[in-house]
């Protein structure tokens, strides 16, 4: 196990106090979780401080300990600003992808609508008179899926610095691709650079089917937007012997 690197150690104090914080005083959720950017709940500063908001301690513990794994040999190697760059780059990049998708998904439930007779104020009451996170209420007229995402992308927000960390993951696999890494509930040896985009392909499955293979609520695009944003930056950094000089 490799040294745990100094910004790596106090991004993982940050979201442990965050994490905290939001245990005592629950308006923290509201404030800083990553709502959809057509909702009332939504603030500029939530694409950011949505890395630090965590769902639960098994949510905050895999996270840094991804964290302090596979972004400590990052940091070592990049040094300080560049792994903070690359990091809340590979967070924003989540954020985005994720918004998108709930784009998609709110919009296509918002013409589905419409073209039911519905008007559009009459819409908007509907969304902001179901604000309770993660609910939804089914419309036959428009399907169980559509009803279900068309609801929960507006009001269930996004939290964790997962996004990040699949961000780090990516950038991992490509600097060290013959790195082992286990599953916990498989302990078999598999190199970085066959086990990193398995994971990411059951992401995509899991965005692209609706069957999640690792529990509920998880914002699997979300975390494609990171791993996305965080090869497009690794690739090119080492494609191109990126100047590390000008980062000092």
């Amino acid at each position: 196990m490799g040294r745990l690197t100094d910004t790596v150690k106090h991004l993982i104090i940050i979201n442990v106090i965050f994490f905290l914080g939001s245990q005592f005083y629950v308006l923290l959720d509201d404030w800083f979780s990553l709502f959809y950017f057509e909702s009332p709940r939504f603030q500029l500063w939530q694409p950011l401080t949505h890395m630090f908001m965590h769902g639960g301690f098994s949510h905050i513990l895999f996270n840094m300990f991804g964290l302090f794994m596979f972004g400590s040999p990052l940091e070592a190697q990049w040094g300080k600003k560049k792994f903070l760059f690359f990091y809340f780059s590979a967070g924003l990049g989540a954020a985005l992808i994720h918004s998108l998708v709930n784009y998609y998904h709110f919009h296509t439930g918002f013409e589905a609508l419409l073209s039911l007779g519905a008007s559009e104020t009459e819409i908007w009451d509907l969304v902001n008179n179901t604000l309770a996170q993660g609910s939804y209420r089914e419309i036959p007229e428009i399907g169980l899926d559509v009803s279900r995402n068309f609801f929960t992308s507006f009001n269930t927000p996004a939290v964790g610095a997962s996004g990040a960390i699949y961000g780090v993951l990516v950038a991992f696999g490509l600097m060290y691709p013959n790195a082992e890494l286990m599953l916990i509930f498989l302990p078999i040896p598999i190199k970085a650079k066959y086990f990193i985009p398995a994971v990411i392909l059951m992401d995509l499955f899991s965005g692209l089917t609706g069957v999640s293979l690792f529990g509920q609520g998880i914002a699997h695009w979300a975390h494609i937007g990171g791993a996305l944003f965080g090869f497009i930056m690794a690739w090119y950094w080492k494609k191109n012997s990126f100047n590390d000089r000008r980062w000092n």
